[in-house]
């Protein structure tokens, strides 16, 4: 067994992505749960705090054309954070819950930042 020290320099983090996706309703495809890593994974990468995501997907009323919801759970240091979104497809309701989710994360790490240049001066 070699005993090292670890450095900055040679320590690397793997990035594990757990994303938890449920379908309400329908089976999800192949393609879809690649959309779905794709889009979600930018969190991931973006919030390296974050713990995990669940996205829950389902079909609302028939007579409603805007009936595709993306519901995003995303668990991370401090508060969790929820968003739903609907669309026309599953794919733009997900895209615009991680947009929105990016943008309520954004908010929040500048609130800290702004409350810790608060605390120096």
């Amino acid at each position: 067994m070699r005993n090292e020290v670890l450095s900055p320099q040679n320590v690397t983090f793997t990035l594990q992505m757990n994303i938890t996706i449920q379908t309400i309703n329908f089976k999800e495809s192949k393609h879809l749960t690649k959309f779905v890593h794709e889009k979600v994974g930018k969190l991931f990468n973006q919030y390296p705090e974050t713990i995990r995501v669940d996205i829950t997907l389902k079909e609302g009323a028939k007579s409603n054309p805007t009936n595709q919801w993306c519901a995003l759970y995303l668990s991370h240091r401090g508060e969790n954070q929820f968003v739903k979104r609907n669309s026309t497809s599953y794919e733009e309701s997900i895209i615009l819950c991680v947009e929105a989710m990016e943008k309520i994360l954004r908010r929040q790490k500048t609130k800290k930042v702004k409350q810790r240049n608060d605390k120096l001066k």
